[in-house]
């Protein structure tokens, strides 16, 4: 488009200078032509006597318009050899080449040839043809500026029209994600020479969402099938005689079990798909978590506390998935956090959750480590596969929310999501 108004520009100037020459050009041709039309004339009144004499008879119809007095037209006429024969002005010869143009005719008259040169002086042109010449790119060149402002907003509004379906495309592109795999960029009202690459686009996401599609079955297939030799090991389990051995084996247990369980919620929040009109009450949501994991802190010698708002807080969002993430981020302060000492669970009136322990806090590159599926800071532990927080961060990007962590000046760690509020 920049390159169009360029051009456009190039062509609106380049216009008129070409008009002006193609103005000058033709004005001076049907001048030339005119001089030669009375040169012919004047050969005619050229007579070659049987004597050898030549004599000139200009009427007076003519003689005027060749007067010195009149200064306009001038005329030579000369022999074969180049001498003056006849002449309109005294100073014979002595056309002025800046300031007068004609035409010379070669005419043979008899058996001899006559050379009859016509100028017109330039100062005494036709008065209209001169104004012509002369205001022509004045007129035209005020002309141009409008016309070239005309075009560059024809050319605006054509190609705004032209790339209108390519920006709607561009904004259904963006909307594409691991979550939202369905979407397919709009072929309708797109330029022919587009569809091509928009189409092969179409099929690769088509590919990608079938590969989507394997995985996330494969992943939930995986974690019901294990389900079942999980619930036969429990029950085994229970059956050793040797106390301390069946309570290890049980926490082994408990901790793939749930881990199967958070590879369920991940292939779950892989297909899941909000209602934007979904609401849920964020300090209820908080309210239940901290209920449902208060004895699992209890049992690690560490308490629990919810704050903040009292009244609900009503934010865009799946009660369902709300709860699992504030249970994920309760879960890891837990674990983390020192024992004897409490986590707080803190919601605010603006739509955010925040929970906070008393644990070694996060360092400045782990910030993004943690997020991310199946890290671990310390490899040696068996209490996690490293789930949790990709959870978190998954269910806060299905609801368009964010989660940031810092660490507290006294020591510890705060999490912090923050939802979209209900209108």
């Amino acid at each position: 488009m920049f390159l169009h108004i360029i051009a456009v520009a190039v062509v609106a100037i380049f216009l008129p200078l070409v008009l002006f020459w193609l103005l000058s050009s033709e004005i001076d041709q049907l001048h030339r032509a005119a001089m030669r039309a009375q040169a012919e004339t004047l050969a005619e009144r050229i007579v070659v006597q049987p004597d050898g004499r030549v004599t000139f008879n200009l009427p007076d119809s003519l003689r005027g318009l060749y007067s010195e007095a009149y200064g306009r037209y001038q005329y030579d006429i000369r022999d074969a050899e180049g001498r003056l024969l006849f002449s309109s002005h005294k100073k014979t010869g002595s056309f002025d080449s800046d300031s007068s143009a004609g035409a010379d005719v070669i005419q043979t008259i008899g058996d001899t040839n006559f050379r009859i040169k016509v100028a017109e002086d330039l100062s005494h042109r036709d008065v209209i043809t001169d104004d012509i010449v002369s205001n022509f790119f004045r007129r035209v060149g005020w002309i141009t500026i409008p016309v070239l402002l005309v075009l560059l907003a024809i050319d605006i509004i054509i190609f705004r029209r032209a790339v209108a379906p390519l920006w709607k495309a561009s904004e259904e592109a963006s909307n594409i994600g691991p979550s939202r795999t369905d979407i397919r960029l709009p072929t309708e009202r797109i330029p022919r020479e587009i569809v091509p690459l928009v189409t092969a686009v179409n099929l690769a996401l088509d590919r990608l969402e079938d590969g989507f599609r394997v995985q996330r079955q494969f992943t939930a297939d995986a974690a019901h099938q294990l389900r079942t030799p999980l619930a036969i090991l429990r029950t085994r389990i229970e059956t050793l005689g040797d106390g301390e051995a069946r309570q290890a084996l049980h926490d082994d247990i408990e901790g793939m079990s749930r881990i199967v369980a958070q590879l369920l919620e991940i292939a779950e929040l892989d297909t899941l798909v909000l209602d934007p009109g979904e609401t849920a009450d964020l300090r209820a949501v908080c309210a239940e978590v901290v209920g449902a994991i208060a004895p699992f802190a209890i049992a690690q010698h560490k308490d629990i506390a919810l704050k903040g708002a009292d009244a609900p807080v009503m934010i865009h969002g799946n009660s369902e998935m709300l709860q699992r993430a504030v249970f994920n981020l309760a879960e890891n302060a837990i674990k983390f956090t020192a024992t004897a000492t409490s986590v707080d669970v803190e919601v605010g009136d603006d739509g955010s959750v925040r929970v906070r322990d008393c644990g070694p806090g996060v360092t400045q590159v782990e910030r993004e480590l943690i997020f991310q599926r199946f890290w671990r800071r310390d490899r040696q532990r068996s209490d996690g596969a490293g789930l949790g927080l990709s959870i978190v961060r998954a269910v806060a990007d299905d609801h368009a929310a964010t989660v940031t962590v810092d660490n507290l000046p006294g020591g510890g760690a705060e999490f912090t999501l923050r939802f979209r509020l209900a209108e």
